[in-house]
């Protein structure tokens, strides 16, 4: 017989740990079955929406990115994770805490409420794990974070650098690291940036692993230059979906052929476990653009891999299934 209190459990949960029985099919959207709260105060982790898209030089449509990847969790949320073989919610609290408010009126306003939002989040030392939007929305997420962590490491994946000029005031998503950057946010000579494949004529002090460089030497001599760049400095993880080439994510607003696979980049995250990685934020989703959710899939496995290695932080082990 059903448990009576099985199914939309992003309304009906009382714990942040633990799961119940969903129908993959229905039910309430929240990320990865999450309770849905503005109640943080015992959660590990909390993961917030920020629709946010109007500093997209190409194709608009990622402020519909976080519904789409919370949509795409729901097979994720049924099963232990794989490969790790457990549920990492027996290890960490996550709250799912909904959606940024930003008035598409006053677009201008957008970075301080993004900031804001971040800083109610964090002054509760929670970990912020944020679904975009499009990319300028790691810079105020970045600017909260500094305010907690000084200035931080960025292990940026994506097939842009996000460094072309920026006077200081653009809303641009492909600017706003420099400005991190000239305003000491962020360390460029601690950061990489992994599977670019646009020209700048500056790295502006980033170690840059391009998508060529990437496919020839395979991710563990990625994952070993990572950590030899950022050491054990507070780092922000930033994954662009459109670091992914387009056979994998076609559903981006600027997406660049030649990226990488989506098993490169989920075995990638898997290997970041021991950098001290103070955020995460996944971004550029545009799911009008994607075909059988493939984007949104990829986007939200990024995600709950993430999570899963917070989870063994907190003392999971890791049980694999077969060979891996």
């Amino acid at each position: 017989m059903t448990k009576p209190n099985n199914g939309d459990q992003a309304f009906r949960k009382e714990s942040l740990t633990g799961k119940d029985p969903e129908m993959t099919f229905g039910g309430a959207l929240s990320f990865l079955r999450r309770k849905y709260t503005r109640d943080i105060d015992a959660a590990d982790i909390v993961v917030s929406g920020i629709p946010f898209d109007m500093a997209t030089s190409n194709r608009p449509g990622s402020r519909f990115g976080p519904r789409a990847i919370r949509a795409a969790s729901v097979g994720l949320a049924e099963l232990d994770a794989y490969p790790f073989g457990f549920d990492p919610f027996d290890f960490v609290a996550v709250a799912d805490y909904g959606d940024c408010y930003i008035d598409y009126g006053y677009p201008q306003n957008a970075p301080d409420l993004i900031e804001q939002h971040a800083d109610e989040i964090l002054n509760t030392n929670s970990m912020m794990v944020t679904m975009g939007g499009d990319h300028f929305i790691t810079y105020p997420l970045l600017k909260a974070h500094a305010k907690k962590y000084g200035p931080l490491s960025l292990i940026h994946f994506d097939a842009h650098c996000d460094t072309w000029p920026d006077d200081g005031n653009r809303l641009d998503h492909g600017s706003m690291f420099l400005r991190a950057v000239n305003e000491e946010i962020v360390d460029p000579s601690t950061s990489v940036q992994i599977g670019i494949r646009t020209h700048n004529d500056d790295t502006f002090g980033f170690t840059v692993l391009g998508a060529p460089w990437v496919h020839r030497e395979g991710i563990p001599a990625v994952i070993d230059v990572v950590k030899e760049t950022v050491g054990k400095q507070s780092a922000y993880l930033t994954f662009d979906i459109d670091c992914l080439d387009p056979a994998f994510a076609p559903g981006t607003g600027t997406p660049v052929a030649g990226g990488l696979t989506s098993s490169q980049a989920l075995e990638a995250i898997r290997s970041l476990g021991d950098l001290e990685i103070v955020g995460m934020d996944l971004v550029e989703v545009a799911p009008q653009y994607d075909v059988g959710e493939i984007t949104a899939i990829a986007g939200a496995t990024l995600l709950h891999d993430f999570i899963c290695l917070q989870a063994i932080r907190a003392g999971a082990t890791p049980l694999p299934f077969g060979k891996i």
